[in-house]
């Protein structure tokens, strides 16, 4: 399942790399550390993310459940690993406008996601689940 984490249209794939140059892992740590970003695909709330100090994060599909973890940069695309998953996923970042856009490069086919506004407040994450 994909963690991470982008109000804009979904263009083609190759519509965002013609209308803006891929943002280098400096420009996006200066855009995104300390903000909580919201995201979208196809239309449709998707989920958050944290961006906390020393590059690492909290993401969540907006459902409570949060899931930590860090970013990295690796051969030009910011690469993701979360508690729950230690296979890196990777993605390419774009400014559409002022809105950030975000291209899954372990399969750029599959998904698109664009920020759809800026928290002021972080995630909602609820506490670990406790079963009987």
């Amino acid at each position: 399942m994909i963690r991470a984490a982008l109000l804009a249209f979904c263009l083609p794939l190759t519509a965002v790399a013609a209308e803006s140059e891929r943002l280098t892992p400096q420009q996006f740590e200066e855009y995104v550390t300390g903000k909580t970003l919201m995201y979208g695909f196809d239309g449709q709330n998707y989920g958050g993310e944290d961006y906390l100090p020393g590059r690492t994060v909290r993401w969540s599909f907006l459902d409570g459940r949060c899931k930590s973890g860090h970013w990295y940069p690796d051969d030009g695309n910011i690469c993701f690993i979360y508690e729950d998953n230690p296979e890196p996923q990777c993605w390419s970042f774009f400014l559409r406008g002022s809105t950030l856009v975000a291209r899954f490069e372990n399969n750029p086919e599959y998904e698109e996601l664009y920020e759809t506004g800026e928290s002021e407040e972080p995630l909602l994450c609820l506490g670990p689940e406790v079963g009987v």
